[in-house]
C-alpha cells in the first residue's frame, strides 16, 4: 500500500486509535470474526460520518446505527439489502423503491441501493434520488469498493450524506463509461476513470 501510494496513512491498530479523521468507510475486505466486528462497532461509535459497505453491513448492530448522532450511509446491493430487511432478494429486486425507503427509515440512515439503477434515500421524508449514469460494466468485482471510497471521501470533504451518495454514484457511473472504452472494465479501470469524470462535471 505504502509502496504504491506513499501519501496514504496506514494504521494497524483499532480505528479509534488512528487519530483525527473526517469520515470512516468500513466493510470492504474486512472479513469475519471478532476483530472485524469490533472494528465496525469502533467506527460506528465515532462522532464523524460513517459509510458502511460489504462485510460491514453483515456485522453492524442495527440499534447502534439508529442511535448515532453523526451521519451514516449504508451502501448495499440487493442481496445485502434483503439481509438487512430480513426478506428475499427477489422481493428487493421487484420493489427497489420500497426497499430503499424502508431501509432508510428502519436504520435512520442514508441508503444507497446499488444496482443497474442506483437509488439514494434518506430517513427523512425527502424524494428518492435516481442515478442516471449507471452501466452494466459496473457489475465487476471491487467496483463497489471504489464507490465506497469515493463517497467516503466526499463525506470527509463535508458534503451532506444524501449529496455525497448522489455525487459518488454519479461520478462512479461516469468513471465506468470513461474506463470501459466499449469493453468490460475492472475496478481499477473505474478508479482510473474518476479524474476524467470529475473534469466532465467541472466542464459542464
Amino acid at each position: 500500500m505504502i509502496a504504491r501510494f506513499p501519501e496514504a496513512l496506514v494504521h494497524a491498530g483499532p480505528p479509534s486509535k488512528a487519530g483525527r479523521v473526517q469520515a470512516w468507510v468500513v466493510g470492504p475486505g474486512l472479513g469475519d470474526g471478532r476483530a472485524a466486528e469490533a472494528a465496525v462497532a469502533d467506527v460506528l461509535a465515532a462522532d464523524v460520518p460513517v459509510l458502511v459497505d460489504a462485510d460491514g453491513l453483515r456485522l453492524l448492530d442495527a440499534e447502534t446505527v439508529r442511535t448515532r448522532t453523526a451521519p451514516t450511509v449504508l451502501t448495499p446491493h440487493a442481496g445485502e439489502a434483503a439481509a438487512l430487511l430480513g426478506t428475499a432478494r427477489e422481493e428487493v429486486e421487484s420493489g427497489r423503491l420500497t426497499a430503499v425507503r424502508e431501509l432508510a427509515a428502519r436504520y435512520r440512515a442514508t441508503v444507497l441501493l446499488k444496482g443497474s439503477t442506483t437509488l439514494i434515500a434518506e430517513a427523512r421524508d425527502t424524494p428518492v434520488r435516481v442515478n442516471p449514469t449507471g452501466t452494466a460494466y459496473l457489475a465487476t468485482a471491487g467496483s463497489g469498493d471504489v464507490l465506497s471510497g469515493l463517497t467516503g471521501s466526499l463525506l470527509a470533504a463535508g458534503l451532506a450524506p444524501r449529496d455525497a451518495a448522489s455525487v459518488g454514484a454519479y461520478l462512479h457511473g461516469l468513471a465506468a463509461r470513461h474506463g470501459s472504452d466499449g469493453a468490460p472494465v475492472s475496478a481499477q479501470d473505474v478508479a482510473d476513470g474518476i479524474p476524467a469524470a470529475w473534469r466532465d462535471v467541472r466542464a459542464g
